[in-house]
């Protein structure tokens, strides 16, 4: 990890700039990188949804259907993208409802029929295990980020000073301007605009 700040911190800084020693502890609680993970998984599961839905369609015995999972891709996408979203509870909820039909279009494959039964109910056993998953995280962002009608976010006990005001001040009292961030002598140049 200290690797990858030392990259990260290199990109768009010009010289002069304070180094990123170290990150600070991350503000996304554990329901949250679950929900972003889920909003990556969903996003590639779309995007198979999209542009191979004939291959799923045969894999399960439900030839036909290629529509329907185009059409389950897009939402999947759509769930994704909300998913890695400040509101990310919405993508975890519309996981959870997409889940639910895609549960009971996968039962429609169980039919004594259709040779490739076994291959929809490992597909039904993956689909109710990520069922599980969409629901732990979508409850816990839920409660996490939970406000009260009409309560606003307090940040009065932020200062915006990772160590504190109180260590901030004087921090900068040997700092030395650069030639080229000093201002122009704005009054030497007014007095003699005026004289002329």
């Amino acid at each position: 990890m200290p690797y990858l700040t030392d990259i990260t911190s290199k990109i768009a800084r010009f010289e002069g700039d304070p180094k990123i020693i170290s990150t600070g502890p991350s503000s996304l609680g554990a329901a949250d990188r679950l929900g972003k993970a889920l909003g990556w998984f969903s996003f590639g599961l779309g995007l198979a949804e999209l542009f191979a839905p004939r291959q799923i369609t045969r894999a399960l015995g439900m030839e036909g259907k290629e529509a329907l999972v185009r059409a389950y891709g897009a939402r999947e996408i759509g769930a994704g993208i909300l998913c890695l979203s400040i509101d990310k509870q919405v993508g975890l909820w519309n996981r959870v409802a997409g889940d639910g039909v895609d549960i009971a279009t996968l039962l429609t494959g169980m039919r004594s029929d259709n040779p490739k039964r076994d291959n929809v109910m490992l597909a039904l056993a993956v689909v109710l295990g990520v069922t599980a998953l969409d629901v732990v995280a979508a409850q816990g962002t839920t409660s996490r980020h939970r406000r009260k009608n009409g309560q606003q976010r307090n940040y009065d006990d932020r200062s915006g000073y990772p160590k504190g005001i109180e260590w901030s001040r004087g921090a900068a009292k040997d700092l030395k301007v650069p030639a080229d961030m000093r201002a122009a002598p704005v009054l030497a140049y007014s007095r003699q605009a005026q004289s002329a």
